[in-house]
């Protein structure tokens, strides 16, 4: 059955028919003009979304995407030569961990056991720049911890697995992770010299989508959660192959892991993000704070990362939606007898709504 939008379109094309007039009768009739008007929003309101995920298609499934992958590499190394932020490690007993900035806005992280001279790195974005900070750093690379297959998170792999031969790449099955070698599932467990990891199913972003939880207990830290594109500073990853429903369930089992927990996002991502938050909530002093501090660290260059669990519970607004000061902003309210899961799920859905609206001005 035909939608609004449909029936606007029709209805325009029937009633120019119905007077015998041409294209140009058409824009000088007033009424028409404005049938018009709304029949071309309409047909580029339902091209868009189709539009959109022919290219996801193209991006994700095809060469194309690894030739995209490539061009945005290339232009990044010429315009942040240095990368696109400044970072500093953080470590606790044996443990260090190194952001490295990638392309224009990724972060990898190389997570090494000093002991040992053991390491492995998340999302391996740019091998120059990871393959440098490996041999700055003096380490033997074990093992490559894959979020998920976007190019701008894996494209690294293949070079980096030449380079060191007895690598080994961690990662969903699910997800189509170029050179995987070795796919987890669920809670499965990686060891690299004397640290662990674990695997954590967060579908949403893509289908096999993983995040890492490395245990420095015994080392005297926290949790350290290497989140991909499920979890930013202030933010979550796009719903490219998952439901609100799926994508709250991921973002659930990150918040279950402690406030303590630190994030470690795999995108700059904190200004923008921050600032989306602020439109939605406008009186949350936690939120306004973090927002001045990403500011003044932004304008500095300075990486924004880690945050911790605790804080994004305070602002995040992806995190936020059981909050009743959200769903008043957002005009939702519970419906009789709707579960509260599936509230919140619509919570979510509108807030990534707005959120790519706002990305995309």
């Amino acid at each position: 059955m035909a939608g609004p939008r449909c029936r606007a379109v029709l209805r325009a094309a029937a009633a120019a028919g119905a007077c015998g007039l041409g294209a140009a009768s058409l824009l000088r009739c007033p009424v028409l003009h404005r049938l018009a008007r709304r029949a071309a929003a309409a047909l580029m309101a339902l091209a868009g979304p189709l539009l959109f995920r022919v290219g996801y298609s193209l991006y994700a499934r095809t060469r194309l995407g690894y030739l995209f992958y490539k061009r945005q590499v290339k232009k990044a190394r010429e315009r942040y030569p240095r990368g696109h932020s400044v970072s500093r490690p953080l470590g606790f007993g044996v443990v260090k961990i190194l952001p490295i900035p990638v392309l224009s806005n990724n972060y990898s992280y190389l997570v090494i056991d000093t002991g040992s001279g053991r390491a492995a790195v998340v999302d391996p974005s740019d091998p120059l720049a990871v393959q440098a900070a490996i041999e700055e750093e003096g380490v033997l690379l074990e093992a490559i911890l894959c979020t998920h297959k976007h190019w701008d998170h894996s494209g690294g792999n293949a070079a980096l697995r030449q380079q060191h031969g007895s690598c080994k790449v961690y990662g969903s099955a699910l997800d189509a992770v170029p050179e995987l070698t070795n796919p987890l599932t669920d809670k499965e467990r990686v060891s690299v010299g004397c640290l662990s990891f674990e695997a954590l199913a967060t579908p949403g972003h893509t289908v096999g989508h993983m995040a890492y939880v490395l245990d420095a207990a015994p080392f005297g830290g926290p949790p350290c959660l290497f989140s991909g594109d499920l979890l930013f500073l202030a933010g979550c990853g796009r719903l490219f192959e998952g439901s609100p429903e799926t994508m709250l369930a991921s973002l659930d089992v990150a918040v279950g892991l402690g406030e303590d927990t630190l994030l470690w996002p795999g995108h700059e991502y904190a200004l923008e993000c921050l600032t989306f938050a602020s439109l939605l909530e406008l009186d949350n002093p936690a939120l306004e704070r973090k927002l001045l501090w990403a500011t003044e660290q932004r304008q500095e260059k300075r990486s924004t990362c880690p945050s911790t669990i605790g804080e994004e519970k305070t602002y995040n607004p992806f995190l936020r939606t059981h909050r009743r000061e959200l769903q008043e902003a957002l005009g939702l309210t519970r419906r009789s007898g709707e579960p509260a899961d599936a509230f919140r799920a619509r919570v979510l859905k509108e807030v990534r709504r707005r959120k790519d609206l706002y990305k995309a001005t």
